[in-house]
């Protein structure tokens, strides 16, 4: 990359700054099922699969999901009302995260059921692990999108299940840059990820600590419209071949920052 184009990247502060981030209108009105939906945009409902895990598990066990970049919550609203009313108050955690903090009103009778926080997904930890992550084009508006991809793989649980909308070819490097995206690919799916380039999603079935061999170098918000439509931000990396490509037991930390 020319150090000119390097020298106007933004870093995580400025970035959570951007127009763009802060008008970003992808998830906000997106409701658990129907036409604007989370069943269309992950291909499945994730209530009847935490209904399943349930019946799965025993009486005394917890089913919980985490949905990064949130929105206003709604279709966590729509989820915890819904196991809330079933009589799940005391097994199912639901978890919402997003910047903006401009949520839905949770009903009193799913305040057990869910949290909202509004917080970076760059920097929130959980300290527990999910039966199911979601991210619905929330990566398209953040810096260091595979940070955030290999942070949340840890917090799966043994079987859990990771889903994102992920736009490979806004991950630009310095052996490749845009073309670079099927060479990413091939790493995501050499450490367990499989994606889907026609539907821009990436998935994962159980936890791990992630190596790619990139060094994040900063975002660039005037990228212009993405696969969607919306104006989004590109990433920029620096390939490394000193850092091993591979998925490890999660007590190691393989993921390196600039």
């Amino acid at each position: 990359m020319a150090d000119e184009q390097q020298a106007g990247l933004l870093g995580d502060s400025d970035l959570e700054r951007s127009a763009v981030v802060a008008n970003c209108l992808m998830n906000r009105e997106r409701q658990l099922a129907g036409v604007n939906s989370y069943e269309r945009e992950l291909g499945f409902n994730p209530l009847p699969f935490l209904r399943s895990r349930l019946a799965e598990q025993p009486p005394s066990a917890v089913v919980r999901w985490l949905d990064l970049c949130c929105g206003t919550g709604r279709a966590l609203v729509q989820a915890a009302g819904q196991l809330a009313g079933a009589g799940f108050a005391g097994r199912a955690v639901l978890v919402g995260v997003d910047l903006a903090g401009m949520f839905d009103p949770v009903p009193a009778s799913a305040a057990g059921v869910l949290r909202l926080v509004t917080a970076s997904v760059t920097a929130w930890e959980p300290g527990q692990v999910f039966d199911l992550i979601t991210c619905v084009h929330g990566l398209h508006y953040v810096g260091d999108k595979l940070a955030v991809l290999t942070r949340t793989t840890t917090w799966l649980a043994p079987d859990g299940l990771l889903i994102a909308d992920l736009d490979l070819d806004s991950i630009r490097t310095d052996d490749g840059g845009q073309a670079a995206a099927r060479s990413l690919a091939r790493r995501l799916r050499a450490c367990g990820y499989s994606y889907s380039a026609r539907r821009h999603q990436i998935r994962r079935s159980g936890p791990a600590v992630v190596s790619l061999p990139y060094i994040y170098l900063g975002a660039d918000d005037r990228a212009g419209p993405g696969y969607t439509g919306q104006p989004a931000v590109s990433s920029y990396y620096r390939t490394d071949d000193q850092i091993p490509e591979q998925a490890a037991g999660p007590s190691e930390v393989l993921y390196r920052r600039s």
